[in-house]
Order: structure tokens, then C-alpha cells, then sequence
């Protein structure tokens, strides 16, 4: 069975999205490593934009691909912008997850995406296998 290496963008004013998709990754069996910056890592209180670009650099580098929730508010975040550069600099596919029950999605995330799927385990996952 193959150990997926996963970097999960996430803002941490939304933070309850990203403990969901980590719940749903869970609930699915899949067999995966969790790249992303952990919220107690002191470089997001502590630390410069420089410091957290190249934590979230450092952490994108290993990883399989890369989930980016599609919600509009990414649309207005410079982190999932940087978060996007990093991982086409190093080639990693993009999979957008469109919130559940979402009318409006972030054109920025989706236009950038290798793969857009809904807010289901089974497809996050299935798209997981396809590009990671």
C-alpha cells in the first residue's frame, strides 16, 4: 500500500474546513504522511512572510500533491497564491476541493488545479491516487 505525501493548504480562520478534509482523508483508510505547517508551529505567530514561505516551501518539497479547499475566500489570500507558485515550482499536482454546499468557488484555486472535486472523501481520495 503506498504512503501518500500530503501538503493540505488551509487558512487558520477556517481551520474547521481542514480538520474536516483530515477527518474525511481518515475516515477513507488512506495511507498518508500530512506535510502541511502545523497552526502551533510558532512561525505563524513569530515568524517574518519570509520565515513562513520557506516553512511552507520546506514542507511542499517531499509531498505527493497538494489539496487547496476552492472556497472564495482563497481568492483573496496571498498564502494560497504563494501556496500555488511553490507547488507548480516543483511540479506537484493541484487538487481543488470545492466546499460543500458552495455556490461561489475561488477562480484562482480551480483555474489552477489539476483536478477539481467535491467536498466527498471518496472523490478527495480517488484523486489523491489518480496524481499522487
Amino acid at each position: 500500500m503506498k504512503t501518500y505525501r500530503l501538503f493540505i493548504s488551509h487558512s487558520w480562520a477556517y481551520g474547521d474546513a481542514y480538520d474536516r478534509i483530515v477527518e474525511m482523508l481518515d475516515e477513507q483508510g488512506l495511507d498518508y504522511y500530512n506535510h502541511s505547517v502545523p497552526q502551533n508551529d510558532p512561525i505563524h505567530t513569530n515568524g517574518t512572510q519570509k520565515q513562513l514561505r520557506e516553512a511552507i516551501d520546506a514542507q511542499m518539497r517531499g509531498t505527493s500533491c497538494v489539496l487547496i479547499l476552492a472556497g472564495v475566500y482563497a481568492s483573496y489570500s496571498k498564502w494560497i497564491n504563494e501556496e500555488i507558485d511553490i507547488a507548480k515550482s516543483y511540479g506537484k499536482p493541484i487538487i481543488a476541493i470545492e466546499p460543500w454546499g458552495s455556490e461561489r468557488t475561488s477562480k484562482v484555486v480551480k483555474d489552477n488545479a489539476d483536478k477539481i472535486v467535491k467536498w466527498q472523501g471518496s472523490s478527495i481520495v480517488k484523486a489523491i491516487e489518480e496524481l499522487g
